[in-house]
This record gives C-alpha cells, sequence and structure tokens, in this order.
C-alpha cells in the first residue's frame, strides 16, 4: 500500500509540474499576460458532461457543500495536485 500511494504521489506532483508548464507556456504565448487555468478548466478540457453532471449532483444533493466544492474547482490546477501530492508524499515516505 505505501508503494502504490507514493506511486501516486509521484504522479501528482508530475501532473501539477505539467500544469505550472503549461500555464507558463500559454503565458508566454499571450505577452506575459498571466493565465492559470483552474482545475475546473482542466476537467472541463478532459470531461465536459462528468464536470456537468458533477455539478448538478453536487447542487441538488448537497446546496450548502455546492459552495465550497466550487470554489475547490476554481483553485489553479498546479496548486491542487502539487500540495496533495508534496503531503502524500511525506505521509508515504521512506521510514528509516
Amino acid at each position: 500500500m505505501t508503494i502504490l500511494m507514493r506511486l501516486v504521489s509521484l504522479i501528482l506532483i508530475a501532473a501539477a509540474l505539467v500544469f505550472l508548464g503549461a500555464d507558463a507556456v500559454t503565458s508566454l504565448e499571450r505577452g506575459g499576460e498571466l493565465t492559470v487555468r483552474s482545475l475546473d478548466a482542466i476537467w472541463g478540457m478532459l470531461g465536459p458532461a462528468s464536470l456537468e453532471s458533477f455539478k448538478s449532483w453536487a447542487q441538488n444533493n448537497s446546496p450548502s457543500l455546492a459552495q465550497a466544492l466550487y470554489s475547490a474547482l476554481a483553485l489553479p490546477a498546479w496548486a491542487v495536485t502539487g500540495v496533495l501530492g508534496v503531503i502524500l508524499a511525506f505521509v508515504f515516505g521512506r521510514r528509516h
């Protein structure tokens, strides 16, 4: 289990670096205008139908929690995946 979680943390950190690099390249292409893709934007690129169904599920089943979920989806994609990956790496790191 520890090895699997360390692999997941490595994948999350690599994804964060990819998202950060994509944001940097897009910012350079736009002449220095800062571009940060949110988790919502990345999910919308990968599966727009699943994103809309998740949002409607959240709104219908838990309206009080829906705003918190929308706020979490508005966070930068590189920050969410990177922080989660680093936390998992520390928790499931090597034991001496």
